[in-house]
């Protein structure tokens, strides 16, 4: 199969799919011409519903690893689970697709400064500010600023894809960031009378951005194999961490995994930061960034809702009713909302 690859590679320099790697995406100078049913906005439903199945499964594990995170506390230290979960990632990748790396190595080289800052800025860096936050923010401040993803997306989609906008899918926006309130203060939103900025939520705004950032240039990314991306962005991502490590070890704060603290990396090596992300990225090729940044605001009810059966935290009339506006708000802009773009839509 990679053989087979290798030969089209010579022949057309990276073609658009290869049954080598179904992840291939094509080349931004190779989509189709605006008048092309994509370029109007036109989606295989089929492809739509299997996006919507990834995205899904891509937030159940990230609101799993909210849990995780939590449950990591006294077992192992932030940046040790930054660093040693991307290795784990690059370790299977680099294992399975160590021959596509060889043969992308062209096109990897002349795309690396995009590569490295996908890396840092959804992977690495993204995770590390995530985690230093905790320590000076709220758990509610957390929550509602990470609804700022799915707009700054959408915003960005508006911006640099010229996607439309219509009034419906803003107040499906609007319900699931009600809903994202209503998860994060447990149903007392008077709580937000009394919402303050500090250093943690700054910095879960940068995360935020960054993150954003990263959703976007899914768009336009490298034209190699998706695995093969993944696989040179994770490598990236646990080079960039060492130095974050570095920085535990030199404080003497950094914390060793015990051995629940190894099931702990474990899960959030493969859930949470290899299938969840490979789905997430083969998602935004389906539907476009603007679509997929909006499921975002699923992570926190997830989260919530597997404290509930994992932590056996009491599930509550807020988690019913955050889950019907955060919920209907994704249906209400996908089903009802999405307008017919003339431009291209993400």
């Amino acid at each position: 199969m990679v053989r087979s690859w290798a030969v089209a590679c010579k022949r057309r320099h990276f073609p658009l799919r290869t049954k080598a790697f179904p992840m291939d995406a094509p080349a931004p100078q190779q989509l189709k011409p605006r008048h092309s049913r994509l370029a109007r906005g036109a989606f295989n439903p089929g492809d739509v519903l299997k996006a919507y199945l990834l995205l899904a499964f891509t937030m159940l594990c990230w609101g799993a690893n909210s849990v995780a995170g939590r449950l990591a506390v006294g077992q192992v230290s932030p940046m040790v689970i930054v660093c040693l979960r991307w290795a784990i990632v690059a370790a299977i990748l680099a294992g399975v697709v160590w021959r596509g790396l060889v043969l992308a190595w062209p096109e990897l080289r002349r795309s690396w400064r995009r590569i490295v800052l996908m890396a840092l800025a959804g992977f690495s860096i993204f995770n590390a500010l995530y985690y230093l936050a905790a320590h000076h923010t709220t758990a509610v401040n957390m929550s509602l600023l990470q609804g700022s993803v799915p707009i700054l997306v959408v915003s960005g989609a508006l911006v640099l894809h010229r996607t439309g906008i219509g009034l419906v899918q803003l107040l499906g926006i609007a319900a699931t960031l009600i809903g994202v309130a209503v998860v994060a203060t447990a149903g007392h939103l008077a709580t937000l009378a009394a919402f303050r900025l500090n250093l943690g939520d700054g910095l879960i705004l940068i995360a935020c951005f960054l993150y954003a950032g990263y959703t976007l240039a899914l768009h336009n990314r490298p034209n190699v194999p998706g695995l093969v991306l993944f696989a040179a962005m994770a490598i990236a991502a646990f080079v960039s961490s060492l130095p974050l490590l570095g920085y535990e070890v030199l404080t003497r704060t950094v914390q060793w995994p015990t051995w629940a603290g190894w099931e702990i990396l474990g899960f959030i090596g493969l859930f949470p930061s290899f299938l969840a992300q490979l789905s997430f990225m083969r998602a935004v090729q389906l539907i476009g960034p603007g679509r997929a940044g909006l499921f975002i605001n699923l992570v926190p009810l997830f989260g919530a809702l597997l404290a509930v059966l994992i932590l056996r935290e009491p599930f509550a009339l807020f988690h019913l009713v955050a889950l019907v506006l955060i919920i209907g708000g994704i249906l209400a802009a996908e089903v009802f909302g999405r307008p017919k773009a003339r431009g291209f839509e993400p």
